[in-house]
């Protein structure tokens, strides 16, 4: 089988990685596209990922209808020489290259539609099938939406999939026990960002002064890191950033795919942006397993008191391992669902809508 991923952002790296070796092990012919991402393509490089980039990105939402057009071009062209069967990611190319070739599309996609509108506009209604965390199952409900136990960040951060290298720990030059801080700030440069609020400059020192007294302050940024901050950037490779997410003490921030990984680590997280409330998996770690905390932008002083009240807990990350393995319970290895998906596609399709225990098998 010829199999085409687009990826749409550094966090799809993590999201597929698995899958295209895996795929690749059981002889499927696993070919990656992406725009010109820097973080993306550096992470593809670092783990031995080959791929075709095809095009820069726009910020501006009229320059991203016409690089759309672009980009659908290009795609159906790499699609039709690579004669491709199925083509997968999070991608509104993929949805439109499979209304117009022959190839069938699974659009992942764990965002709210009143939350990625033009996404949902633009790419659910051309998806031969749009595959979703099944917390979104209130508003997937066409007979092409499988859903599933899980969220993206269980594809690369599930036990099966990782194991915490605590050699990272001495890089950071941080012994076993020594607190701290992993601290996220998002660009908000994405179409659904318009308007969108995180942690202001302000909070932001606010928040490195307090912490600073606990313990050691690690900043990861989209994009370069402000110039005042450059004494805390996390200066390892991109690959180590989840196993110092996994033995920090607490991680807070404006992004909602690290606050997530951060809950299914099983590290307490914090997250001030306009999003809070809208987004439904991060809900579910907030009101569910109360792995994660959500502010609104004028709710600073509530996340300083959460950060106050978690740092008094003599008990904290053995009381986030219990909340994770009841959260874990619930959730299976999205990559194994994933694989076997594709892999026996189109039988697979009648497991998961005639066998009740389906997903038992991915856990």
């Amino acid at each position: 089988m010829n199999i085409l991923i687009d990826i749409c952002h550094p966090a799809h790296v993590h999201l597929f990685r698995n899958f295209i070796k895996i795929m690749k092990e059981k002889g499927h012919f696993v070919y990656i596209t992406v725009k010109d991402i820097p973080a993306a393509k550096e992470l593809l490089e670092l783990y031995n990922i080959r791929y075709i980039d095809y095009g820069s990105k726009s910020d501006s939402i009229i320059g991203k209808t016409f690089k759309q057009l672009k980009y659908d071009w290009v795609i159906r062209n790499i699609a039709k020489e690579l004669n491709i069967d199925i083509g997968i990611g999070t991608s509104i190319t993929i949805s439109h290259v499979s209304k117009i070739f022959k190839m069938t599309s699974f659009i992942l996609d764990d965002d709210d539609s009143d939350v990625e509108p033009l996404f949902a506009k633009f790419a659910h209604p051309f998806a031969d099938y749009l595959v979703s965390p099944d917390v979104l199952k209130h508003e997937r409900l066409k007979k092409n939406h499988l859903l599933y136990p899980g969220y993206h960040e269980l594809s690369y951060l599930h036990p099966n999939r990782f194991t915490p290298d605590k050699s990272v720990l001495k890089k950071l030059k941080l012994k076993e026990d020594e607190k701290f801080f992993i601290l996220r700030f998002n660009a908000f440069k994405a179409h659904h960002d318009i308007g969108a609020k995180g942690l202001m400059n302000d909070q932001k020192k606010q928040l490195i002064s307090y912490l600073s007294q606990f313990g050691k302050v690690i900043i990861t940024t989209e994009g370069s890191v402000n110039p005042e901050y450059s004494k805390y950037k996390f200066a390892l490779s991109p690959t180590e950033i989840f196993s110092a997410l996994y033995y920090a003490t607490l991680f807070i921030g404006d992004s909602q795919t690290m606050t997530n990984e951060s809950a299914v680590l099983g590290t307490p997280a914090l997250r001030l942006n306009s999003f809070v409330g809208r987004i439904s998996y991060l809900k579910e770690q907030e009101d569910t397993y109360k792995l994660a905390f959500g502010f609104k932008p004028h709710e600073f002083q509530q996340l300083m008191n959460k950060v106050k009240e978690l740092l008094s807990m003599d008990n904290l990350k053995e009381e986030w391992k219990l909340r994770k393995k009841n959260m874990m319970l619930d959730k299976i290895d999205v990559t194994s669902f994933l694989v076997y998906l594709i892999d026996n596609y189109p039988e697979s399709l009648k497991d998961i809508k005639n066998d009740a225990d389906y997903f038992v098998k991915f856990k």
